[in-house]
């Protein structure tokens, strides 16, 4: 073998060796000697107790392990285990419910060098689970001590899908003779404690090799477009709201009070509401009001969007119940807080009739939601006017009207029709505009797909199916009423919208908030789900079975029905908040928003904090900790399928941000980026994710060209840009 040959080798076995035991220092030590650029900025890892391995065999077998197999083999007290490995002999070591994080399997070894390279090694467990079978080569031998070698083999190489196993199987991989192959120092070399957390995630792997080469584009010389500050938002989480503080490390711009509950909220109690089926149809004291949410949010500098009621009632006081047992007698599921109450329906099932919406509340006409509205504008003038003074960013008509007979039935049990929802919106969405001229008013909330072309009265029971959209010409709803909306407008001169609000979430199974399964399958239809937000050509893996295309589609409607409406997506998740599928499938989204055009986007509620979700926001918001953050502009890009590139600039043009995800959970990319009409590239700094809980640390950058910078993406990744051109 050549010197040269040599030289990269063992400095790819130095790599690999520092990568597997945790020591990123290492890592950029071995990459500096390889010619690649250290930045001294990088975190280490944190670093690897080597008492903390599993040892299986060190001049004898360890406790608890079992020593099976059927090569013919001799272990002699404090000496290496003897085998003779004719015929494909094996050995195989075995410990009964082993756990553990661990990155490399360890061991020496010494054969006749006439065997040449025969030694296979796997994994293996019961069940149907199968583990790649790896011959040992030389890129596994770390160290060659007169006739033993020392190997480290990576997990990510035994064990690329992550999978429990109990036995460790070495085998001829083909027939050698029967001189003894000798084994010692066997043992499971354990994760560095954030590597473990990031392969907890889904993530934390480096990949074999160089990766696979993805060519991708930022166009300069096209046209770019605005990128609206309002797309990064979060909801409140009324369950949280006075326990957590991360929320506002998110980098968040803008918050809403929204969800079920404050449809029946009742600002002149100021901490009262109904929690309606979520929760036993209960009026609750909330331990705060719309007052502290928006005050929280002007401390922290982040805007606010408020959800008003137009259902008509809210609650009255915070003890009374939609169905109380004393009334309605036993049901299904009751709370037995007092007064118990139950979830409205029968033991068989069946839904009780409600009784009077004054069981728990009162009427909350338009004029209840313009004197409200009055008092905000009150409240703004006293904390002095002016620029940024304005406590409430945008005002939201209501949440998901077509599920009020469901979600609010004890006062509105009646399915929601095309004409009321007109009406209401019209109603209170004009007394909004009294009360404030210049509000930015959002609506109509709406759950989702059947309700962006339907009412809730088109599936009522007991009723002919469509017999409310067929009654109004046969029209989808969301293009009907925004038609209906634009007329008003021109009739009246009164705007009582100014941007159209969908909710969206993947019907695929997916999950939401931390549920969700995390099995590969499940994993790469989350992140594909996140294509229905845009994508004309993907057929939704759900119920739905077309194409969903919502941004693309909902702006089209306003562009036919009522130009110049902004959009939203006011409630989205895609589950699985704390792996790295749902980090990736948020990190897509964000940057569709800003690449696709839209007002603003709200998260429901917010991910825990250190998961992926809660990364994937500050790839975009503060990926440094330093205020680092995407820009303001949109570029247009073109990546290959199973990753994805968004890029931004500053007003000057001479600073880029690119954010590039890959998709996959084994193999690393080598993303091959052009640069068209930005400029020659100066300084580059890059910084990766893939699951940690510390979040982003410094990558060294790959090879730079003046218009091009070649770049290694680890499988399963988020992978900041941080370019200045000239």
């Amino acid at each position: 073998m050549a010197d040269s040959a040599k030289q990269a080798r063992w400095k790819r076995n130095i790599i690999l060796t520092c990568a597997v035991l945790g020591s990123s220092a290492g890592v950029a030590m071995a990459q500096q000697d390889a010619g690649a650029p250290r930045d001294a900025a990088a975190k280490p890892a944190a670093p690897v107790d080597p008492s903390a391995s599993v040892i299986v065999y060190d001049g004898g077998l360890k406790p608890g392990w079992k020593d099976i197999g059927w090569a013919p083999r001799e272990l002699p007290k404090s000496a290496p285990a003897r085998l003779r490995m004719f015929n494909y002999g094996g050995w195989i070591l075995y410990q009964p419910k082993l756990t553990g994080a661990y990155g490399a399997l360890t061991f020496r070894f010494t054969a006749p060098e006439a065997y040449g390279e025969f030694l296979d090694v796997r994994l293996d467990a019961p069940g149907a689970a199968v583990f790649p079978h790896v011959r040992i080569s030389p890129e596994f031998i770390v160290k060659k001590d007169r006739e033993w070698a020392e190997v480290v083999v990576p997990m990510e190489v035994l064990n690329p899908r992550n999978l429990p196993f109990d036995r460790l199987v070495m085998r001829a991989s083909k027939d050698v003779g029967r001189d003894w192959v000798l084994f010692d120092k066997v043992a499971l070399v354990p994760l560095a404690p954030d590597i473990a957390a990031a392969r907890a995630a889904g993530g934390g792997r480096a990949g074999r090799g160089a990766g696979k080469e993805s060519k991708m584009l930022i166009d300069c010389a096209a046209p770019s477009k605005p990128i609206s500050p309002l797309i990064y938002g979060i909801a409140l989480d009324g369950n949280r709201e006075t326990q957590d503080t991360h929320q506002w490390k998110l980098g968040a711009t803008i918050r809403r009070w929204g969800g079920n509950p404050t449809s029946r909220y009742n600002w002149k109690l100021g901490r009262a509401w109904n929690t309606g089926n979520d929760w036993y149809f209960r009026n609750v004291q909330l331990g705060f009001g719309a007052d502290d949410f928006l005050a929280s949010n002007r401390k922290n500098n982040i805007q606010s969007a408020l959800t008003l009621p137009l259902i008509g009632w809210v609650a009255k006081d915070t003890s009374s119940v939609g169905f109380p047992v004393s009334e309605f007698g036993p049901q299904q599921a009751v709370d037995d807080t007092e007064p118990a109450g139950g979830n409205g329906m029968r033991r068989d099932g069946t839904p009780l009739p409600p009784g009077a919406p004054g069981t728990t509340s009162v009427q909350a006409p338009p004029e209840f939601i313009s004197e409200w509205v009055r008092s905000l504008k009150e409240a703004d003038s006293k904390r002095g006017g002016g620029p940024g003074s304005r406590g409430v960013n945008m005002y939201i008509l209501d949440n998901e009207p077509a599920l009020w007979s469901s979600t609010h039935r004890d006062v509105h049990p009646e399915p929601l029709t095309y004409d009321e929802l007109l009406k209401r919106t019209i109603d209170y969405g004009t007394a909004v505009r009294r009360a404030d001229p210049e509000a930015v008013i959002a609506g109509p909330a709406e759950w989702g797909w059947t309700n962006y072309f339907w009412s809730a009265a088109d599936f009522a029971p007991g009723r002919p199916p469509y017999t409310d959209r067929r009654a109004h010409g046969d029209v989808a709803l969301m293009p009907w009423y925004l038609r209906e909306l634009r007329d008003h407008e021109k009739k009246t001169g009164v705007r009582v919208l100014d941007v159209v609000d969908v909710h969206f979430y993947p019907q695929s199974n997916v999950g939401l908030g931390l549920e969700g399964a995390t099995d590969v399958e499940t994993n790469a239809r989350r992140i594909r789900s996140t294509r229905a937000l845009w994508d004309p050509t993907y057929k939704d893996e759900s119920w739905i079975g077309e194409p969903i295309q919502l941004i693309p589609r909902v702006k089209q409607w306003i562009a036919e029905n009522y130009p110049g409406r902004g959009m939203s997506i006011g409630e989205y998740n895609f589950g699985a908040l704390k792996h790295m599928s749902g980090g990736l499938a948020q990190a897509e989204a964000l940057g569709r928003f800003g690449q696709q055009g839209l007002t603003s986007a709200f998260f429901w509620q917010y991910p825990p904090e250190n998961s992926p979700t809660f990364w994937a926001f500050r790839a975009y918001r503060d990926f440094d900790g330093r205020g680092g953050r995407f820009q303001d502009v949109s570029l247009p890009t073109t990546a290959p399928e199973g990753t994805s590139l968004f890029a931004s600039r500053d007003a000057s043009g001479k600073k880029l941000v690119a954010i590039l995800l890959n998709f996959d959970p084994e193999q690393a990319a080598q993303a091959q980026l052009e640069l068209k009409g930005c400029g020659t590239l100066n300084a580059v700094r890059v910084l990766g994710y893939s699951g940690a809980p510390g979040g982003f640390t410094e990558q060294a950058a790959g090879t730079k060209a003046d218009q091009a910078l070649s770049q290694r993406l680890p499988p399963y990744s988020i992978t900041v840009l941080d370019l200045t051109v000239k």
